[in-house]
């Protein structure tokens, strides 16, 4: 019986590098799912439900498949939510928010095998400290890495490492877009292990 297949259920070139760290081959396709929060939703609801709507939305196009869904959702200590800005004025307003505050990162993951019909979530928590900024420096950084498709604003991977006066959590690959931690794990109970296979 042949291994399934694995399917990164994204767009994001981000996601995209994280998953090709675990040296597995996979495929990627873009789901087209409805984000938008229901009213009152709690932020880690909304990021669980919209990585599994990502991973059931491309299930009838490819079946023998592991579908990997993640969403990430950003909430200030106030519970507004932080949202893939999309231009300059909406990241200096979130950086500018964000300033002297720590905000949540919680970043869904849902694994959905289609041979079975198996779903396994994982919500992955990851807490941010940013130092107290200057407008100076927010305006800067926004001109240097343009992260207008980054929720809350910036890039971990890159400079925005420099706004930062502390990072919390279990596992820093959540805060780029996918929960490699928690993923191998699973992987490994449906028969599927980076390190040998």
């Amino acid at each position: 019986m042949l291994p399934p297949k694995l399917l990164l259920a994204s767009s994001s070139p981000y996601r995209k590098q994280l998953l090709a760290r675990l040296n597995l081959a996979f495929d990627t396709a873009s789901p087209d799912i409805d984000e938008t929060p229901i009213p009152g939703e709690a932020a880690e609801a909304l990021a669980v439900r919209l990585a599994e709507s990502k991973a059931k939305a491309l299930a009838p196009r490819f079946q023998d498949h592991i579908i990997i869904g993640s969403d990430q959702v950003a909430a200030l200590p106030d519970g507004s939510l932080l949202s893939k800005p999309g231009r300059y004025d909406t990241a200096k307003q979130q950086l500018m928010r964000s300033s002297g505050n720590r905000v949540r990162f919680l970043t869904g993951l849902a694994v959905l095998d289609t041979r079975s019909g198996n779903l396994q979530t994982h919500c992955e928590p990851f807490e941010v400290h940013f130092r107290d900024l200057q407008e100076e420096e927010i305006e800067g950084y926004l001109q240097k890495e343009q992260p207008y498709d980054c929720a809350g604003s910036f890039k971990m991977e890159g400079l925005g490492i420099a706004l930062f006066s502390r990072l919390q959590g279990d596992d820093p690959n959540s805060l780029i877009g996918l929960p490699l931690i928690a993923l191998t794990r699973i992987l490994r109970e449906l028969g599927i292990n980076p390190l040998l296979d």
